[in-house]
């Protein structure tokens, strides 16, 4: 009886754990929810000043082009000249900037290895390289607006308040990815890139299916675009799911009076390793000198930039080629700021384990070695097939940008990471739970 009752009282701290995960697992995301819904609030609110009308001539002449490209991105903020429109791409090249430099100099690499500290200054680090950036992307935009004749009132109090306004949209959208990251669910910077885009797909169907029933689109092609799509996401997603195992043995061994047999397992290791990152420094490598070209541009001493920019619009032969490389770059770069083959052959080797055929150390470090570089070359490929392939469908159909492949990677990578760590959070909150329910705390005392 006593058994019994000691049994119940196990039964109810379980209950309580599991409902207090689920509680914080609803936080997290109503918290997403909210830090979501305030952005899109925030592509809603235009700079002061700004012409609506003359905005939406100028989208209007450059239909198509890059700044289509870049306002998909965005979440049509850029479209209409939000607060947000520089978006979330300061902080990305930034970022990029900041692990290029930490790969170049061991200083900033030894501050990577220092745990929590190092992670800190290195965080402070891109968040100067993000104000940068967006001072002198801001000042560019601001430029061109008065160029362009899109202020009321264009002179220097306009500039001073477009550049303050423009760049302080940029850091709160670099503060509010990073308290999505803390307090919510998933990468958040990904989540905002997530949001943008998916803002768009609705009013993109609507304009394919208004341009089919004018008989601007063959209805058989969309169609047909709309079954390709389908098939896209699922060979997306069984891509993204697989894995490479190498198989590991645990030598035997003996701790007191017990020996432990040898035991075998595998080490996993994704096809694609660097996800969708690849796909976004690439993009945002090359809309950020595009964007450039197309904002000083304007100026008649500065008409070469214009040219410059129609060579690199999606769809041109050099930025097809550009978007492959730089994908295909990424996608090693990343792999291996991320990922350190001599690190694990070195925990391996620490615990007794070793790969057959393969001796501990150095040559167990080599062959992990050649198996994540075939992984990323076919990962980058991939990545590269999966962005390229559909946009050649959508310029010889004439299908809006909002349909691309990079847009459609980013969001199908994006939500499947996002029911990854949802999963994680439901799983620990129900392992909590199984051993509460277990009474492992009371067994000692029971015997």
């Amino acid at each position: 009886m006593v058994t019994t009752r000691q049994g119940l009282t196990g039964a109810r701290p379980g209950l309580a754990g599991t409902q207090a995960g689920l509680s914080e697992l609803r936080g997290r995301l109503l918290f997403v929810l909210f830090a979501l819904l305030v952005y899109r609030i925030g592509t809603h609110i235009p700079v002061p000043g700004i012409n609506p009308d003359a905005l939406r001539n100028l989208f209007e002449q450059n239909q198509g082009g890059i700044l289509e490209l870049v306002n998909m991105f965005g979440g049509g903020a850029l479209e209409r000249m939000s607060i947000l429109a520089l978006g979330v791409m300061p902080y990305i090249t930034s970022s990029i900037v900041m692990n290029l430099l930490t790969m170049m100099y061991p200083t900033l690499q030894q501050l990577r290895k220092e745990g929590e500290a190092g992670r800190r200054k290195i965080t402070r680090y891109t968040r100067y390289g993000t104000l940068i950036v967006a001072l002198i992307q801001g000042a560019a935009l601001t430029g061109t607006l008065m160029a362009q004749g899109l202020a009321f009132n264009p002179g220097v109090a306009f500039y001073v308040i477009a550049l303050i306004t423009l760049v302080s949209g940029a850091l709160f959208l670099m503060w509010l990815g990073e308290q999505i990251t803390e307090r919510g669910v998933g990468n958040g910077i990904s989540l905002l890139i997530f949001a943008g885009i998916v803002s768009g797909f609705p009013a993109a169907v609507g304009q394919s299916f208004e341009a089919a029933r004018q008989g601007d689109i063959n209805i058989i092609a969309l169609l047909a675009i709309g079954v390709f799509a389908i098939v896209i996401v699922g060979f997306v997603v069984f891509i993204e799911r697989g894995e490479r195992r190498i198989t590991v043995n645990y030598a035997k061994r003996q701790q007191g009076r017990r020996v432990y047999q040898a035991q075998s397992s595998a080490l996993p290791l994704k096809v694609n390793m660097a996800g969708v990152i690849p796909a976004i420094f690439a993009s945002s490598l090359l809309l950020a000198p595009a964007s450039m070209a197309t904002w000083f541009g304007q100026s008649p001493s500065m008409s070469w930039l214009q040219e410059v920019a129609l060579v690199l619009s999606p769809g041109q032969p050099l930025y097809i080629m550009l978007f492959a490389a730089g994908i295909i770059f990424f996608s090693f770069f990343y792999t291996a700021i991320v990922f350190d083959p001599k690190d694990m052959a070195d925990n391996l080797k620490r615990q007794g384990a070793y790969v057959p055929g393969i001796r501990p150390g150095a040559q167990t470090a080599r062959h992990i070695d050649d198996v994540i570089t075939r992984l990323t070359l076919f990962g980058g490929l991939y990545v590269t097939l999966v962005c390229l392939l559909p946009e050649f469908m959508v310029v010889a159909f004439d299908i809006t940008f909002q349909l691309g492949g990079t847009a459609l990677l980013i969001v199908v990578v994006v939500a499947m990471d996002f029911m990854t760590q949802v999963q994680a959070h439901l799983m620990s909150s129900q392992y909590a739970k199984l051993m509460e329910k277990s009474n492992l705390q009371n067994y000692g005392r029971r015997r």
